[in-house]
């Protein structure tokens, strides 16, 4: 049995949270933190809602809920982040937060993923394969300059061996979900981080990228492995594949 309703679930529900967050931050009056934190929230019980609706025998990992160990035993477990990018989030004018809705099966791993970028009013699935080149996460045009894009808070300290590499600029830019679809979209060649990160942050979007034939590793070119006990993540790359080995050796 293939995991084509699942897949539909998952980028119905990164949708509807996604559009839940377009309404509390257009219609709440709050902003900054205020927004962040209810934006958490509310996606975070919506998106448990469903799910406990529609697939009630499968475990969830979320990033705003306590962690259920039982999910270790589990053949199913649901991987969330209810916003990614919360900072970006309660920021007027930033498109670059996402919603993630992931899916980890104990006989192959991670098998789905959607990531919505609700500010854009898009959501991309594991299922849709490779996209064609858009532009609007990112402020300026590309031109003809690779990139890499990085975190602003964190950038990696390789980030600029990275760019030089290939011959680019390293970008920041916000969320993991807005920097994985930004290379997937075509406006970025690559994603580095290494700056501390959990499962819920890269489970959706890497699930996206591999579909659509990214290279996705750990940045010492391991692979990402999901449902752990310690759930902490903290690097990876994300880029065109013809490029994983120029990349990861420039991080090496």
């Amino acid at each position: 049995m293939g995991f084509e309703a699942d897949i539909a679930l998952a980028a119905e529900l990164a949708t509807g949270a996604g559009e839940l967050l377009v309404r509390l931050r257009r219609e709440s009056g709050l902003s900054g933190r205020e927004l962040g934190d209810a934006g958490d929230q509310q996606s975070n019980d919506w998106l448990l809602a469903q799910l406990a609706q529609r697939r009630p025998d499968d475990a969830v990992l979320s990033e705003e809920s306590a962690d259920d160990r039982t999910r270790l035993q589990a053949p199913r477990v649901w991987i969330v982040d209810p916003v990614d990018g919360t900072r970006e989030y309660g920021m007027e004018g930033h498109a670059d937060w996402a919603v993630h809705v992931a899916l980890w099966t104990a006989d192959e791993g991670l098998v789905v993923g959607a990531v919505s970028l609700p500010a854009l009013e898009i959501t991309y699935d594991s299922g849709s394969g490779a996209v064609a080149p858009t532009a609007g996460l990112m402020s300026t045009p590309r031109g003809d300059v690779p990139r890499v894009v990085i975190s602003g808070s964190r950038p990696p300290t390789f980030s600029d061996d990275v760019a030089t590499a290939i011959g680019g600029v390293a970008v920041p830019l916000g969320s993991a979900g807005a920097k994985a679809m930004a290379v997937l979209r075509g406006e970025a060649d690559a994603y580095v981080h290494a700056g501390g990160q959990y499962e819920w942050d890269s489970a959706a979007p890497v699930a996206v990228a591999q579909a659509a034939g990214l290279w996705c590793s750990r940045i010492d070119g391991s692979p990402l492995v999901y449902n752990q006990s310690d759930v902490y993540l903290p690097d990876l790359v994300i880029c065109r594949p013809e490029l994983a080995q120029t990349v990861l050796g420039a991080m090496a």
